[in-house]
């Protein structure tokens, strides 16, 4: 038995594969607007809204005209990157995963720092629809994207679950991370198949750090869950 009610996952670098996808394209959309910046610089910002993040960045109001032109710049590529690209592709074993949770009774759910046009591009690249997934929420559905716990909580009353302790957060960024705490979710697993380092994650103090979600199928969630920083 697990003993959780709702599996939140975050979508590129934690379940579909992203090898500097999204932030080259961040860079990119940068470099049009007339702003060099190093990568390094920009996976600071990964899982956060993606206008907040060019924010940020560059020291402006999220809502100026000079920030959501470079968004604007930074869907366009997206949206060719997640409908074209053949490397779009899932972590390997996620859907594995997926399933085995939803056979235990758990919900699984996406939540992302993509907009809603975005994300329903990938799941249905991916074929990610209602056999495979309860549901997804997207940063522009929310009143605020991560680290605050919003997307977490639509979540929650979505599928009716009243204790967040009896919530699973997953991501591989410091944001999801501190999304996860911020909903006081029963269990916060990093993985490091995404941005973020083991060393950057730990910061944050997930219960667990994975090399990938596949690692899940492997899990005694009874035991994991005993353990667990924020589970009674």
């Amino acid at each position: 038995m697990i003993p959780f009610d709702l599996a939140v996952f975050d979508i590129a670098g934690t379940t579909v594969r992203d090898e500097k996808f999204v932030a080259l394209a961040f860079q990119k959309a940068l470099a049009n607007g007339g702003h060099d910046v190093e990568i390094s610089q920009i996976d600071t910002v990964m899982g956060l809204a993606k206008p907040v993040a060019i924010g940020l960045v560059l020291e402006l109001d999220p809502n100026s005209e000079k920030v959501q032109a470079i968004h604007d710049d930074f869907r366009a590529e997206m949206v060719k990157f997640y409908q074209e690209d053949e490397r779009v592709q899932p972590i390997e074993g996620a859907t594995k995963v997926f399933s085995m949770l939803r056979e235990n009774g758990v919900k699984v759910a996406l939540d992302t720092g993509f907009d809603r046009e975005i994300t329903d591009i990938i799941l249905k690249r991916l074929g990610w629809d209602s056999s495979v997934l309860d549901g997804s929420m997207t940063v522009d559905e929310v009143a605020v994207g991560r680290p605050a716990p919003d997307m977490i909580q639509a979540l929650m009353a979505q599928f009716g679950v009243v204790s967040p302790e009896r919530v699973m957060k997953l991501g591989d960024t410091v944001s999801d991370m501190k999304e996860g705490r911020a909903a006081g979710c029963g269990l916060v697993i990093g993985v490091l198949s995404g941005t973020d380092s083991e060393e950057s994650l730990e910061v944050e103090n997930p219960d667990l750090i994975l090399g990938s979600v596949a690692e899940l199928l492997d899990l005694d969630f009874s035991e994991i869950a005993s353990q667990a920083t924020t589970l009674e």
